[in-house]
């Protein structure tokens, strides 16, 4: 049976840098628990946190979005208010 893969890109806005400086190897070392989620790519861009994730499931990034809100709020400790948004969610080639 063929399953489709779902490619999703996140962001974070409203950390700083030094809040960020450390989140994006902090929160890859938590998704490698999650390994429902595949080809987790995380990275700061002095603006936004970035996090792309694919798995099998998850078509409109909701679930992704969920794991990524906990994992930040576990992992970074943000002085201020951070907002969340599903940038895209994208069928990507299927596996078998």
């Amino acid at each position: 049976m063929v399953m489709p893969l779902y490619h999703a890109i996140l962001t974070c806005a409203g950390l700083t840098d030094a809040e960020a400086a450390n989140a994006p190897a902090d929160i890859l070392q938590e998704f490698r628990h999650r390994p429902w989620h595949q080809n987790v790519i995380c990275k700061w861009d002095g603006r936004l946190l970035w996090l792309e994730a694919a798995n099998d499931y998850d078509q409109d990034g909701k679930a992704l979005l969920d794991e990524f809100w906990d994992v930040v709020i576990a992992c970074v400790h943000a002085s201020g208010t951070i907002h969340f948004a599903i940038v895209s969610v994208q069928a990507a080639p299927a596996r078998a």
